[in-house]
């Protein structure tokens, strides 16, 4: 009997699954909690549900970006392949879909590591909370792009890539590094 997928099931699957990727991000988890523990040791005004709040949200968004890295990890790029035609055939904007059908699409030896090592950067930034507010920017501006991109694509809701606008738009404004990250430690950006 198989079960649908669901957030438990994928969580689980993401904290358990046997490779490399798992134990990079168990590495980033722990270090996030002492790194969030040692703030709040070190900084009385760490102590607040609003600061293990914005741990938690940005400690969330940080995994979601890490796990979405992983089916792009280099050379396997047929997934992001396939999304980037997407894009060529449903951009908004139609210099976007130009872009990727002349520049992306054929060059994805050069563009495939460089969107997958962003995305672990924005990923790994949020989840240590360093250099938060740069990785909030880099996250919008991608979200940006998606959202143009696959505004239109079949079976894809538009205001899922809305609400991830909105997410590190908030993050943009308000970095989430300083509330039991590093950030908090260096009064970093």
């Amino acid at each position: 009997m198989t079960t649908e997928p669901n957030a438990a099931t994928d969580l689980w699957a993401l904290l358990t699954n046997p490779v490399w990727p798992t134990a990079v991000l168990w590495v980033l988890l722990l270090l996030s909690g002492a790194i969030a523990f040692s703030a709040w040791q070190r900084q009385p005004y760490q102590r607040t549900p609003r600061a293990v709040g914005i741990w938690l949200l940005r400690l969330t968004m940080g995994a979601m970006w890490w796990q979405q890295s992983l089916w792009k990890i280099p050379p396997n790029y047929d997934g992001l392949l396939y999304w980037m035609k997407q894009v060529v055939a449903h951009a908004a904007v139609p210099l976007q879909a130009y872009l990727y059908d002349r520049l992306m699409v054929p060059n994805i030896a050069v563009f495939g590591p460089l969107i997958y090592a962003l995305e672990v950067l924005i990923g790994v930034s949020l989840m240590l909370g360093v250099l938060t507010r740069i990785a909030s920017l880099m996250g919008l501006l991608m979200a940006l792009n998606l959202w143009f991109g696959l505004y239109s694509a079949p079976g894809e809701w538009p205001w899922t890539y809305g609400y991830l606008i909105v997410i590190q738009a908030l993050f943009l404004i308000d970095p989430p590094g300083r509330c039991l990250g590093l950030d908090s430690r260096y009064s970093i950006v």
